[in-house]
């Protein structure tokens, strides 16, 4: 009989696992615990349980871990981690450092689907879904690295954000997704407020989210402010329009004084010009929102190009008058292919 990896086991799959040994309910905390606070890489480690007690899990289990394959740092201080999953295929996770913050970019998926014309992601297809344990392994082996480093504590956590914004299309893989989220905020202690979840836009799903998971932060890639232009550079849009995305975006359950972010990536002379922002302006009205503006991270072979800062800066002026939050994202990592849009682990 094969043995059961325990980081693919839920909460309440831990509590059968334990039970099915015939040890005492209690186990399945001390399990999860020692996994996913401690950081525990095999079930030898987990010195709380008795010699007979880690022989007996021993015997029937183990604990996976992703691994690392290489790592890269950016002159900005950007780190990006090239991870290889148990079946060959790879992933990438960037940690992005900012003031107070230390953001992690974690991948849902090897490859994407989406094809959205300004990522270099989409032009490696779609190689499969993450599991669970796949997503969160990206956070624990992080947390491992930069804990080692900084000399802190086994338990303690160096990363103050988590972003779903690496390679894959999150909504796409939403059990594993939402069953990672509830492992990040009850299992590793992560506040869903420092947590934030980016879509292209599968409208049925984003209702979904909010059933299945814990509330966390939602951002929608939006880049067009009218169908024509969304057609153009994300073929999602022919499938949920830019009215069926927002009437999904106005059904969400925020909590008072929150707010849905629109990442808005700057392509010049598709929609950065003065009229684009109006018509983002118009139909952001009535939606608690804030506005990233992201000028283009080009890449090799792209046919696109970054608009001129004065453009960049005039579209904000006009949001900013209309009374939208909107902010100009500087990239960081570009010199390593770490920044928006540019993540490909490895594939040719």
């Amino acid at each position: 009989m094969s043995k059961i990896n325990l980081k693919s086991l839920s909460k309440d799959k831990m509590k059968e696992f334990v039970k099915a040994q015939g040890l005492p309910a209690y186990r399945a905390k001390q399990l999860i615990h020692w996994i996913y606070e401690k950081k525990a890489e095999s079930i030898d480690r987990i010195t709380e349980l008795s010699k007979e007690a880690r022989e007996k899990f021993s015997d029937a289990a183990y604990i996976s871990n992703i691994n690392l394959l290489s790592r890269q740092a950016s002159k900005d201080g950007t780190e990006k981690f090239l991870f290889a999953l148990e079946d060959g295929e790879s992933i990438e996770s960037v940690l992005i450092p900012d003031k107070d913050r230390l953001t992690l970019c974690i991948s849902s998926q090897a490859g994407c689907t989406m094809g959205c014309g300004f990522c270099l992601t989409g032009k490696i297809g779609f190689r499969r879904n993450l599991k669970a344990y796949e997503i969160v392994d990206q956070i624990i082996t992080v947390m491992k690295v930069k804990g080692a480093e900084l000399k802190v504590k086994s338990s303690a956590n160096p990363i103050t954000n988590i972003v779903f914004m690496g390679m894959g299309e999150p909504l796409l893989n939403l059990d594993e997704v939402a069953e990672a989220l509830k492992r990040i905020t009850e299992f590793m202690g992560i506040s869903k407020r420092r947590i934030t979840l980016s879509t292209s836009g599968i409208a049925p799903k984003i209702i979904e989210l909010y059933k299945k998971a814990p509330h966390i932060n939602l951002a929608i890639s939006l880049n067009a402010a009218d169908n024509k232009t969304r057609d153009l550079i994300m073929p999602i849009n022919k499938k949920y329009p830019i009215e069926a995305l927002l009437n999904a975006c106005r059904k969400i359950p925020l909590s008072p004084g929150s707010s849905i972010t629109f990442e808005y990536v700057m392509l010049d002379g598709i929609n950065d010009r003065p009229s684009d922002a109006q018509n983002l302006v118009r139909i952001l009205r009535g939606i608690p929102s804030k506005v990233n503006l992201i000028p283009l991270n080009p890449y090799e072979g792209s046919k696109l190009k970054r608009p001129s800062d004065k453009k960049v800066f005039a579209f904000q002026k006009v949001l900013i008058n209309a009374g939208i939050n909107a902010f100009i994202r500087k990239s960081k990592g570009q010199d390593i292919l770490a920044a928006c849009g540019q993540l490909k682990a490895g594939y040719k």
